[in-house]
C-alpha cells in the first residue's frame, strides 16, 4: 500500500479481517482467555449469523468484572458487554472513522457489510499508526528538498 493513500483509502482496505468474536454465551474467563491468546484488547459479540451485538473490552473486564468484585467465572458476554455498538460501512472513509471514533468516545469500530455481518474491524491505534506513516512520508519529502542552509 503506497502510505500517501492510506488516509483517502475505504476503511475495508485499511480494517483488520481477522476479528476475535465469540457468542453472547461465552463466559468472562473465556473473554480473556482469548484476549490473552489473540494479543488484543477486545472481543466481538456476535449473534449466529455473525451480525455485531455488542463488545467487550478489556476496560469492560475491569470496571463490570474486577471492580464490582463478581465471580467472572458466573458472568457471560451478554452481562458485561458494552451494548451501544458503533460500527461502521466498508466504504466508509478514514477521517470519518475517526469522527465516529470521536464523537463517540470509542476507540474500536467493527465494520459491517450491507447484510450487518461483521466483516473487519478498525482501531484507533491503526488509525494512529496510519497517520504516523503519512507524517514519516510527508518528513522525507520535505528531509529531501530541504536547502542545505
Amino acid at each position: 500500500m503506497n502510505h500517501t493513500e492510506a488516509t483517502t483509502m475505504p476503511i475495508e482496505d485499511l480494517a483488520r479481517t481477522e476479528v476475535v468474536s465469540a457468542s453472547p454465551e461465552t463466559s468472562v474467563p473465556e473473554l480473556a482467555q482469548q484476549m490473552r491468546d489473540e494479543n488484543v484488547g477486545s472481543v466481538v459479540i456476535v449473534t449466529n449469523d455473525n451480525s455485531p451485538t455488542g463488545i467487550v473490552t478489556d476496560r469492560d473486564l475491569t470496571t463490570r468484572v474486577l471492580a464490582e468484585e463478581t465471580a467472572p467465572a458466573d458472568q457471560t458476554a451478554d452481562e458485561v458487554m458494552s451494548r451501544d455498538l458503533c460500527v461502521v460501512g466498508p466504504d466508509a472513509g478514514f477521517y470519518e472513522a475517526a469522527q465516529v471514533m470521536s464523537e463517540n468516545s470509542v476507540r474500536r469500530l467493527p465494520v459491517c457489510d450491507d447484510n450487518d455481518e461483521l466483516v473487519g474491524i478498525i482501531t484507533a491505534d491503526d488509525l494512529t499508526e496510519l497517520l504516523a506513516d503519512e507524517n514519516q512520508q510527508l518528513a522525507s519529502v520535505i528531509q529531501a528538498q530541504r536547502p542545505e542552509y
